[in-house]
């Protein structure tokens, strides 16, 4: 199987590729990756293997896209994305690479002899703001607040629609917060949620730009991985009917995080938190109400399991 990675340095690229090399390594991989090509603008770190190649780039490039394609992939995970802060504040950079550029990949794939599988990732930003009281798999997109979700609308469309036409076997999931990123900025408004878990557990004190009452859903970058290679080893009759999964979250308050913080780093992390709410934040990102996602879990998809869980992976994927 050869497989593609756009995106493969992110935070996201690269819990995906330590998972899908670390698994072949040990010979427990579901998948058998004769090939991998990872695609990005800079990389951290070497290639870990032979037959996993590093091309430095950017999507928006299409003579450096259509170079990378110029032989065929069984699985694609299309991540490679401009974060919502980044995306709102240049749109032209935005469009050019969560919606031309997407565009252009799709298009290159569908010149494939065989059509490959195509993980996208896309986001619960489509659902807009504010929120219904209550959301499961069936609640319907409006990506009203942010260009950003309008792009990744965009992304999903184009999959379902290059999917019906039989040129790829395309699956999207909409990813919730994920924890813990990088320090480092990264264009992505929600990377407080990261901070906040990451700053408190090293002992650290924390502002905090939405209220201890307001409500998160979040992921551990490792839970996301799960997901990805899940989505990209469903049947085809199983995506038959729907394509595009709202993935189960971790639901809790920023209070409730911030005391199993303190349960499992010590009570002090109580006086070292500060919450100085800021309404642009907490409208988008601290609203967000119960979800309940049947369709989802019975095709397998999955969350952390609990709020302690959720902490202990952000942590290790942040390491």
């Amino acid at each position: 199987m050869r497989i593609l990675i756009t995106g493969a340095n992110g935070f996201v690229g690269q819990a995906l590729s330590h998972k899908l090399f670390t698994q072949q390594k040990a010979g427990v991989s579901s998948l058998h990756i004769d090939s991998a090509t990872l695609l990005d603008v800079r990389f951290d770190h070497p290639s870990p293997k032979e037959n996993v190649k590093q091309i430095v780039g950017s999507i928006g490039d299409h003579s450096f896209l259509e170079d990378a394609l110029k032989e065929p992939y069984d699985l694609v995970f299309h991540l490679a994305s401009i974060p919502g802060g980044l995306a709102e504040r240049d749109y032209d950079l935005g469009r050019a690479i969560n919606v031309t550029a997407t565009l252009e990949l799709l298009e290159l794939l569908r010149r494939q002899a065989t059509p490959p599988v195509v993980v996208f990732a896309s986001t619960i930003g489509v659902y807009g703001a504010p929120l219904p009281d209550f959301v499961t798999d069936d609640t319907p997109a409006r990506p009203n607040n942010m260009s950003y979700s309008a792009q990744k609308m965009i992304g999903e469309i184009l999959v379902d629609d290059f999917s019906r036409r039989g040129w790829i076997d395309g699956r999207s999931i909409r990813l919730p917060g994920i924890v813990a990123r990088p320090p480092e900025p990264n264009g992505a408004i929600s990377i407080f949620m990261s901070d906040l878990i990451r700053e408190l557990a090293a002992g650290r004190s924390y502002t905090c730009p939405i209220s201890a009452g307001s409500t998160v859903w979040l992921m551990s970058a490792r839970c996301v991985a799960d997901n990805l290679l899940h989505a990209a080893l469903l049947p085809q009759h199983a995506v038959a009917e729907r394509r595009t999964w709202l993935l189960p979250v971790v639901r809790t308050s920023i209070g409730e995080l911030v005391q199993d913080i303190a349960r499992m780093f010590g009570s002090e992390v109580l006086e070292r938190i500060r919450y100085e709410p800021m309404d642009a934040v907490e409208n988008v990102f601290g609203r967000q109400p119960p979800i309940d996602v049947p369709a989802s879990r019975a095709a397998g998809f999955v969350d952390d399991g609990s709020i302690e869980m959720l902490i202990r992976n952000a942590l290790q994927g942040a390491r």
